[in-house]
């Protein structure tokens, strides 16, 4: 290169090109000859200043490249150089991780090769001239080491990527490339490239660049312009002299946090190019929640007149009718529902909020929605940008008839505010105290009194207008309490409180004297005492015939009062189901708890207790469907192992592990379920009997997957260990013996699959590796990655690889998805991310920014999803907020205009008093968007409605397809009527919001 550019600049010298245009003996009628000689040396000079330049931009980028990853290298592995041939994956890979070849870019330093060209010339560009050209560029190398840091800084403000940014290239391996004369030197290609002409758009020059840097053996990322990470690179590249036959092939780079992921290209896609990747026919149903939210809530269980239970878990509130098995859920929050109050007239609802963060760092903000019942769609959106941090507490007003509500905030100051919520004003607002607030409620008599209640205080605030006055309650001569837990109302206006001491107080309203000027002031004193637990009090209940139900924490008891306030009859609520965190009225004799531990209890004081409602209690991960039977288990921390059945959407049975579990699969015959844990412990049970067959270890850190192999000889246990420890499998899953160890991988196991022959397993790691390796030969690494790229795996649950790489998110830093699964029919998709999203793509997924259908119903991570056996469900788990999602797929049904219009008008008909009260009140016409909300109630109903229902919601979901993350609750929009059946995918039309409104009956 260096000759080359010496002739040039001895052809463009200034001062020899004067005196060869003043030379006296050249004739007059040559000057037009050599001022066209001059214009054409002028162009070409130009022509190979732009080629050079950009030729100088990229060694600089390869340089950069080579200084990181040569830095991460020494960080990661310390160790001697690994023996035989430790390059040959860095040829594949293109320095696609870190993954143990420590030596291999060091060795090539000190070679005559071209460090950019990372051993992939062919064996004809091999020669020892070629070799001598191309020492230059590695000399260079070595002298700019120091200085590649700095062009690092640099080049991210230059259209090379950032490093959280995701770009893809596709490298081709052609005859045509195969057939060039590799050892041409770099002033020849700048010729002949000249006959190209001038790069007049980036598009050309991006071709010309690869044109060159392919000539210069250079297979490297490459400066481009600024929107380079949305294009798809194309250049054409030459595959190791180390892989067999030198076979032809293709492969995708995808940059996860500045990092290279190679993926080979399968040898039945013919023209990546003409690969299209679409929205799956196929969409999801939320049809079943399991799970409740107990642990850190209170009061939020209710009995509607409807016969269902009302209760929240996730960011969702279900409505569960126990006596025909069905559920309905309002799909209204952003995030975690905290609270939950009733209207006086028992079919409005308010639920309030926490704080959330969407996907790209923006806040949602915490509010309250107050929504309908019977239809489901919400009336009203109150408080954004007023409450702070989460909604704690609240409370309708009863004196008024539910016109005004109260709340109390999660700030530190917890500011209590009044609003009129029908017309979403906030009447007045008034800091409570810095302590911590657990109730607050309208008095039910009064108007103009709220109480509220917390840590060591009572307050009574009178509202009047605008302003809140607070009076402080006196305890005086009663020992005061470290809380005071809830509060309740007696017939004759008293108040009563439980607190931490297990007592009951009566305060009661006594007429202090008028001063001058002012009337009569009413103060509540202490009037009663009376020890109801041991421990706390932390519930009362005010039944509809005056008599009074309490909750003790500690006792776990539930004592009915009399209207003396007398002990009648008292129950112990079990100790397996924890202590009581709600109680309430229900049907006839009966009442409902919600308990710490995640249950919620039917019961009378004379037939105990029977569970409707229970879930996991801490962070779940564990997820695995049965092979052929409608069942699927749940393991969390919380050591409990669960046996769900996806069909009656109960409880098989559950067991306690000694320790907390974090993954599991069932064995192919289904008789045995190995689960393992955080201690890399791994415990196997029947799964019929939930006895322990077995018990193993494999390391002493967690078991991050355990994968069967398709015919249950195999079991593939991976560890954060950074290892995969196989065990053959015999007698029907009952006995193990170790087969061997997967050693290769430089992080922790994250995910892998199966080959239908047993002979290898793809596996990822937490440092965005993918890996192959061969089973049958010593669970041996497979070093030349383009022989697996036609496997056709027996699952696919790996995140990373060509089949499901379209799935990650622009900007992703390789944390946002947790998990994926393919269906076993192959069509679809279901990948499980870090935004509390559960996405559905079509399968294969191989373009990047493919499109996915989204739906929110969690509040946390979502940790796992798995398809059941027959396709039919996918069940999605939650992290932080424990919750099982059960969504049912269904086909997308195309309707004609006309007759979609005839779904809704038929939706809209009123339906006769006869009809249960549950799946259609009479008195209510029935917005269009109610009936998917329905869709769980219509199991009991007719085929032919549910076929209906079905369709009618299928139209409904394309209208509610999520156009843009996070804008559900834009604060300028200035109603949020939205349906909160949209199947929870955000962002519905304006035309069914308003349809939603018109149609209510609390509008």
């Amino acid at each position: 290169m260096e000759e080359g550019l010496s002739c040039l600049a001895a052809a463009c010298d200034p001062a020899a090109l004067a005196a060869f245009c003043t030379d006296d003996s050249i004739s007059a009628a040559s000057t037009s000859d050599v001022q066209d000689r001059l214009s054409a040396l002028e162009l070409r000079v130009q022509q190979q200043e732009d080629e050079i330049t950009v030729l100088k931009a990229a060694l600089a980028d390869v340089l950069r490249r080579l200084a990181i990853s040569e830095d991460h290298v020494a960080s990661v592995r310390k160790s001697a150089p690994s023996k035989g041939q430790p390059s040959l994956r860095e040829a594949i890979s293109m320095s696609c991780i870190t993954n143990g070849s420590t030596g291999s870019r060091k060795t090539s330093h000190g070679s005559s090769v071209s460090v950019a060209r990372k051993e992939t010339l062919s064996s004809a560009a091999k020669s020892g001239t070629e070799k001598k050209k191309e020492k230059p560029p590695g000399q260079k190398e070595k002298k700019e080491d120091t200085h590649s840091n700095d062009q690092s800084a640099q080049n991210q403000a230059s259209p090379s990527p950032q490093p959280s940014s995701q770009t893809l290239q596709t490298h081709r391996q052609t005859p045509e490339s195969k057939s060039s004369t590799p050892a041409k030197s770099i002033k020849k290609s700048l010729t002949v490239e000249k006959a190209h002409g001038a790069w007049e758009s980036s598009d050309d020059s991006r071709n010309k660049l690869m044109r060159v840097a392919s000539t210069s053996k250079l297979i490297s990322k490459v400066a481009k312009n600024a929107d380079k990470h949305k294009d798809v690179i194309v250049s054409q590249a030459k595959m190791s002299t180390r892989e067999k036959n030198s076979q032809e092939g293709e492969y995708i780079k995808m940059f996860m946090r500045g990092r290279p992921i190679t993926m080979f290209i399968p040898s039945d896609v013919e023209n990546y190019d003409d690969i299209r990747t679409e929205l799956p026919p196929e969409k999801l149903k939320l049809e079943w929640v399991y799970g409740y939210r107990g642990r850190d809530c209170r009061a939020n269980v209710y009995l509607l007149p409807t016969g269902e239970i009302v209760y929240f878990i996730a960011s969702v509130v279900v409505l569960f009718n126990y006596e025909e098995r069905t559920q309905r859920h309002y799909l209204g929050h952003t995030d975690c529902v905290k609270c939950l109050a009733v209207h006086p007239d028992k079919i409005r609802i308010a639920t309030g909020q926490l704080a959330g963060v969407d996907k790209d760092g923006r806040p949602l903000q915490p509010h309250v929605r107050v929504w309908d019942s019977v239809s489901l769609a919400t009336l009203q959106v109150i408080g954004l940008g007023t409450f702070e941090r989460g909604v704690g507490c609240l409370d309708f007003s009863k004196a008024d008839s539910g016109t005004h509500l109260c709340v109390i905030d999660d700030s530190n100051e917890h500011m209590l505010t009044v609003w009129d919520w029908q017309r979403k004003s906030k009447i007045a607002e008034i800091k409570t105290t810095n302590e911590v607030v657990l109730a607050v409620e309208f008095h039910p008599t009064d108007a103009n009194t709220i109480i509220t209640c917390g840590k060591s205080h009572i307050f009574f605030w009178t509202w009047s207008g605008n302003s809140l006055s607070r009076k402080q309650g006196i305890f005086g001569k009663y020992e005061k309490p470290k809380f005071v837990q809830c509060l309740a109302f007696l017939g004759n206006g008293d108040v009563l409180t439980g607190d931490s001491g297990g007592i009951i107080l009566i305060w009661s309203k006594t007429t202090v004297e008028a001063t001058p000027g002012k009337g009569a002031k009413g103060v509540y004193q202490i009037s009663r005492q009376i020890k109801a637990h041991d421990g706390s009090v932390f519930t009362l209940c005010q039944m509809r015939n005056g008599m009074l139900l309490t909750g003790g924490g500690k006792d776990r008891k539930i004592i009915l009062w009399d209207h003396d306030l007398n002990p009648e009859r008292e129950i112990e609520v079990p100790d397996q189901y924890g202590t009581i965190r709600a109680v309430a009225e229900g049907k006839a004799d009966q009442f409902l708890v919600g308990t710490s531990r995640n249950f919620v209890l039917r019961g009378t004081f004379n037939d105990g207790f029977v569970v409707e409602v229970q879930g996991h209690t801490d962070e779940l991960w564990g997820l695995a469907s049965h092979p052929f039977k409608d069942l699927f288990l749940t393991c969390a921390q919380d050591r409990q192992v669960c046996m769900w059945n996806s069909v009656d959407h109960t409880l098989e049975w559950t067991r306690l592990l000694d320790e907390p579990g974090h993954c599991a699969d069932f064995h192919p015959s289904g008789a045995v379920v190995a689960i393992g844990t955080h201690s890399g412990r791994w415990f196997v049970l029947d799964a019929e009997t939930r006895d322990l067959v077995s018990i193993h270890t494999d390391g002493n850190e967690q078991l991050s997957v355990m994968r069967y192999s398709v015919d249950g000889t195999l079991l593939a246990v991976g560890s954060h260990d950074n290892f995969i420890y196989l065990y053959v499998v015999t007698e029907n899953g009952r006995k193990y013996s170790r087969y061997g160890k997967c050693t290769g991988h430089s992080s922790y196991i994250t995910h892998l699959d199966w080959s239908p022959d047993n002979k290898y397993i793809m596996s990822n790691s937490g440092d965005y590796e993918i890996l192959y390796w061969d089973i049958p030969s010593g669970c041996k690494l497979i070093r030349n990655r383009s022989d697996c790229k036609d496997i056709d795996w027996t699952t696919y649950t790996c995140v990373l690889g060509f089949q499901v790489f379209g799935v990650w998110p622009e900007g992703s830093d390789g944390t946002d998805i947790n998990a994926l699964v393919r269906s076993h029919n192959r069509k679809v998709i279901a990948v499980a991310d870090d935004f509390c999203k559960v996405h559905l793509f079509q399968y294969p997924c191989s373009k990047p920014k493919a499109p996915s259908h989204k739906y929110s119903a969690h509040s946390s991570h979502v940790t796992n999803v798995s398809f059941t056996h027959s396709d039919g469900h996918l069940i999605s788990t939650g992290g932080k907020d424990t919750s099982i999602i059960q969504w049912k797929l269904v086909e997308k049904v195309t309707l004609p205009p006309n007759d979609i219009v005839l779904d809704i008008g038929a939706t809209k008909v009123p339906v006769p008093a006869s009809e249960n009260a549950v799946q259609s009140p009479a008195h209510l016409p029935q917005p269009f968007n109610e009936m998917n909300q329905n869709e769980s109630v219509t199991g009991s109903s007719p085929a032919s409605l549910e076929s209906n229902l079905e369709q009618s919601a299928e139209h409904s979901e394309e209208q509610s397809e999520e156009q843009s993350e996070g804008s559900s609750l834009d604060p300028a929009e200035p109603s949020y009527e939205e349906p909160s059946n949209e199947l929870s995918e955000e962002h519905s039309e304006s035309t069914v919001t308003e349809e939603q409104q018109d149609n209510s009956p609390v509008s």
